[in-house]
């Protein structure tokens, strides 16, 4: 209110100035300088300059300096989350090459447990087919020694047949049995 009334005085007295007419000067052609008037414009020009600043140039000084504030924390962001973007793409590769060796790993442990595996079922197969074999080789030889002990018996038979028939006289089954065993042995062992 106090600036509202200086206000009002000075142009009051402008007004009232520009009523008296001036006396004492003699009318002049060409350009007069009222030192009145030029405070009155100074004043009005300072007028104009405060309530330009209050009303304008606060708000608007204001205004760039909060969105100054804002692009500045903008730009701080960004640089962090670029920061932060690069850190997590690193560690997203530290991880991925982390799980590329242990599956490179596990890999390698599975291939080898598969080959072991691999190894003992070999093993064990062959294991089987050799006892299968020694075991159709001990059958194998258990029939020969049953087909040679028949053949012998019906040899014997059929040689001491022969030999009581040739002979005439006749030996009894034990003692025909051990010349055949004999004579069989011999020619055995000769043979071989």
């Amino acid at each position: 209110m106090r600036f509202d009334a200086l206000l009002h005085g000075v142009a009051g007295l402008g007004i009232h100035a520009a009523d008296t007419p001036a006396t004492s000067a003699p009318a002049e052609a060409g350009i007069s300088f009222n030192l009145f008037w030029i405070l009155v414009s100074a004043a009005n020009f300072g007028f104009f300059i405060l309530v330009l600043r209050a009303v304008a140039l606060g708000p608007i000084t204001k205004m760039l300096d909060e969105r100054r504030a804002r692009i500045e924390q903008g730009l701080r962001d960004a640089s962090d989350a670029t920061l932060a973007k690069s850190r997590a793409v690193e560690a997203a590769d530290a991880a991925l090459a982390e799980a590329r060796r242990e599956a490179n790993a596990i890999r390698a442990a599975a291939e080898r447990s598969a080959s072991q595996a691999r190894d003992e079922q070999v093993a064990a197969l062959k294991a089987e087919l050799d006892r299968m074999r020694q075991s159709a080789a001990d059958e194998i030889e258990a029939a020969r020694v049953s087909a040679l002990a028949s053949i012998r018996n019906e040899v014997a038979e059929l040689a001491i047949g022969a030999a009581t028939k040739v002979v005439g006289a006749s030996m009894d089954g034990e003692r025909q049995r051990a010349l055949v065993g004999e004579f069989l042995d011999t020619h055995a062992r000769s043979g071989n």
